[in-house]
């Protein structure tokens, strides 16, 4: 008879034996193994592990651990009273300010804190010469707060078998929805000298079904906001998509008031409790408690973190973090467990909310044990060759942390959903209103955004297209559309062709391929103009003149390789014929001011661009950086050839810009960027850089804001653009302002650089002769020795979602058409 594996499982409650008060977060853990979870909210909990064992450990600080005897292979339901342990301090007081001024100075619990502090570096898990250990992550969405109309209508009758009626959010039960979860096992190696982090993902198992949410992007997304690694040893801890500043931050006394409210005895070890909450209750700053020991080593034993209901963060109703810390040799606490949770909603108090929750178990720590040299010559994050695991007997025995009944049922349920066929037609629905392109199969027909657009050249503007999908080809994709304009009566058109070398889409990372295309269309001059023209350039909505255009047809092929170190190149041919259109015309400066109905160029283009550590959200069109510290480069390279497909000028345009945001703890985030360009050549003016000018009311971060389209061109320039976002930190100190939760913003850009007298129409012949300021133009113009400058002050989160900015436009002044001030707006929601 083959031998069977006995399990054990134990459910109960823990409450104080005083009062009879359900304790949450209470530490439950098999004695002596790797499994454990913690009490919710009510005290509940419940263990399983795959192996049989016999003693189940309960502990928290403040109360005496208790060890009780189970039996393996049979139910074990316990009561667990825990009394409370011998307390030191018999008496707690805090005074409040309004009798008694807080200060810093002779403050016993701002001393300890300074003692946490200066002992972090010792303290931090980094601090051994090599560690490692396994992680297991779980990360959580459901919906709570729907309507009760909509949960009893006809239409949600079906999918009610997908509700959760045992969650407790906020001390209540609610009902919910889970819409997302996923469980990671992975394996973490550090070595301290030379600096390197390796994280290998061993299996992963998700479900999503708001499938109109690419997964992947979601997930990486949802790791950044529930913070991908809270470590309270940072000066700044990054979740919730912002910066806060840690309790035991370098300069935590200046922004937190610190108050000692209880001492404990764990057995042989004294530890003091320490209560926190902020100076100003607006600012990005956390409240609760952190427990420290006193054994010379000041390390952090547990910790809770939470905000008030008056920080300047949109949505959301509540977060609250736990820590907690196990002890190990040498007086070291290292981090067993973290629990991020954060409930958000469109209302403070009601209406539908997702509450997210995201849990991490640290187990089988090992110090001071090398792996290979070359081990430590391998990528940061590696996965292993099949890392997607739906056996629900792997994670039986894999998973160190235990499932609610509810999170366990919520593969079968998510199973049985994706198997209706009105949940099917929900989600195609919601895909293509989202994403932008309606799923065919083997086709996708959109974007659906581009169907109808309106500009002073087309007139009203009618656009079809669609795209392959993997299920036509996953080597060879097709790409096009087709768009016509009531005004200028013309067809345009788009066609490409992609090869992918590594049988991966076009708009997914990594890109490996060849793309054949060519293209007619309508752009305005100086705006970025790619084969996938959204017609964002095209905007209705202006201030004074925009009638310069051009018809360009391109016919490019191109080499795309993107590297998992984000590091990536381009390599294109490119023909272009640019035809101008609208009261722009390209007339030569002979003579008989010829007319000259087409340019034609071709191109040879090199682009590297690198991203360190970036992390990506992928789209169904484009990708988006999630912002973070370090800087993107980027370097494009351009050489005109004469002769060959009519090519009729030779130059080289050497262009470069490098981006970096740095942040700045309770003053929010700087964004700089730096610009530059050079080109070699005598051309006309629609080949010389034009400056990125910005005539719409919404708010350009990229451009200048109060400068007109095509006013001024350069061979060559340098640049520095800089916004600074302070997140309200000073109009929440402003009495009757604070409680809008506006923010500030500051904007300056300079632009300066010039032309060469081989390149200005004005001193060298045979170029094209500048726009002139006549018949409602505004005229083309040289960048010349004086720098172009702006600058701009604004405040945004008005209503949660508006940004007005004031632009001060500071020089060239008298050129026709422009204004002094400006006032533009963005529609930009953020939390």
């Amino acid at each position: 008879m083959p031998y069977k594996q006995i399990s054990t499982r134990v459910t109960g409650q823990v409450i104080d034996a005083t009062s009879g008060h359900p304790l949450s977060f209470i530490s439950v853990s098999f004695s002596g193994s790797k499994y454990g979870t913690n009490t919710d909210d009510h005290g509940n909990f419940t263990l399983n592990a795959p192996l049989p064992f016999y003693r189940i450990s309960f502990s928290s600080m403040g109360y005496q651990p208790v060890v009780k005897v189970i039996t393996p292979g049979q139910p074990n339901d316990l009561k667990i009273r825990l009394e409370k342990s011998q307390t030191q301090l018999k008496e707690v007081k805090i005074v409040s300010g309004k009798s008694k001024r807080y200060r810093n100075k002779d403050n016993p619990a701002v001393e300890l804190i300074q003692q946490v502090i200066e002992h972090k570096a010792q303290n931090r898990m980094e601090s051994t010469d090599y560690l490692q250990y396994d992680q297991y992550e779980r990360l959580g969405l459901s919906m709570f707060d729907m309507p009760k109309a909509f949960i009893n209508s006809a239409f949600f009758r079906k999918y009610q078998f997908m509700m959760d009626t045992t969650q407790i959010i906020n001390g209540q039960k609610k009902t919910s929805v889970p819409v997302y979860f996923n469980e990671k096992l992975s394996k973490y190696y550090y070595r301290k000298s030379p600096s390197k982090s390796i994280q290998i993902l061993n299996a992963e198992k998700g479900v999503n079904i708001i499938k109109f949410i690419d997964t992947t992007g979601l997930g990486i997304y949802l790791n950044r906001m529930y913070g991908n690694n809270i470590d309270i040893y940072t000066n700044n801890i990054f979740i919730i998509s912002n910066q806060f500043l840690s309790p035991i931050a370098d300069h935590a006394p200046d922004f937190y008031k610190f108050f000692i409210t209880d001492t404990i005895q764990v057995g042989n070890q004294k530890l003091v409790e320490l209560s926190f909450t902020p100076r100003t209750k607006g600012d990005l700053l956390f409240e609760g408690k952190i427990t420290v020991t006193l054994d010379g080593h000041y390390a952090v034993a547990a910790c809770e973190l939470n905000v008030n209901k008056q920080i300047n963060i949109n949505f959301m109703r509540s977060l609250k973090i736990n820590l907690n810390f196990e002890p190990y040799a040498g007086g070291r606490y290292y981090l067993k467990k973290s629990i991020a949770r954060a409930d958000f909603g469109l209302l403070k108090n009601k209406g539908t909310s997702i509450l997210g929750e995201r849990t991490v178990f640290y187990s089988n720590y090992k110090f001071n044990t090398p792996q290979p040299a070359a081990f430590y010559q391998g990528k940061s994050l590696q996965t292993d060759i099949n890392p997607n695991q739906a056996d629900t007997t792997y994670w039986k025995n894999n998973r160190t942390d235990t499932l609610t009944g509810q999170q366990n049922e919520v593969y079968a349920k998510v199973q049985k959903l994706e198997n209706m066929p009105s949940y099917k037609r929900t989600t195609w629905i919601a895909k293509t209103l989202v994403g932008g392109y309606a799923d065919l199969g083997a086709v996708q027909a959109g974007p659906v955004g581009a169907l109808y657009s309106f500009n002073s050249q087309e007139g009203s503007r009618f656009q079809v297209g669609g795209r392959t999908t993997p299920q036509f080809n996953n080597t060879v994709y097709l790409q096009g559309y087709t768009a016509f304009g009531t005004r200028d009566t013309k067809f345009k058109y788009d066609f490409a062709t992609y090869f992918s070398l590594n049988k991966t889409p076009f708009y997914r990372f990594p890109n490996d391929y060849f793309k054949v295309s060519y293209l007619y269309d309508v752009a305005t001059p100086g705006q970025d103009f790619t084969i996938n023209n959204s017609q964002a350039a095209l905007s209705s909505f202006h201030s004074g003149t925009t009638d310069y255009w051009i018809y360009s047809k391109f016919f490019r092929v191109d080499y795309v390789k993107d590297f998992e170190n984000h590091f990536s190149y381009n390599v294109s041919v490119k023909n272009w014929d640019q035809q101008a259109a609208g009261t722009l015309v390209f007339q030569n400066n002979d003579a008989a001011n010829t007319l000259v109905n087409h340019l034609v160029t071709t191109e040879i283009s090199v682009g590297l661009r690198f991203a360190p550590h970036e992390k990506i959200l992928q789209g169904t069109e484009s990708r988006h950086t999630i912002h973070s510290k370090y800087p993107i480069f980027n370097l494009q390279i351009n050489q005109g050839i004469k002769g060959p497909f009519n090519g009729s000028y030779n130059y080289t345009n050497v262009t470069a810009n490098i981006y970096k945001r740095f942040y700045m703890s309770q003053l929010g985030y700087a964004d700089i960027t730096f610009v530059g360009s050079y080109l070699a050549g005598k051309v006309p003016f629609p080949l010389l850089n034009i400056s990125p000018a910005n005539q719409s009311i919404a708010y350009n971060d990229d451009a200048y804001n109060q400068m007109n389209y095509l006013e001024f061109v350069s061979d060559h320039y340098a640049g520095i653009n800089f916004t600074q976002s302070f997140n309200g930190f000073f109009l929440n100190k402003i009495p009757l302002i604070s409680h809008l939760k506006w923010r500030e913003y500051l904007s300056f850009k300079i632009l300066y650089g010039g032309l060469r007298t081989e390149n200005d129409p004005l001193y060298a012949k045979n170029l094209y002769q500048f726009p002139a300021a006549a018949g409602g133009a505004n005229g083309t113009y040289a960048l010349g020795k004086t720098p172009y400058i702006e600058a701009g002050a604004g405040i945004g989160n008005i209503f949660k979602f508006i940004r007005v900015d004031m632009i001060r436009r500071f020089n060239y002044l008298d050129h026709p058409g422009i204004s002094t001030y400006g006032v533009k707006f963005s529609f930009s929601p953020d939390f």
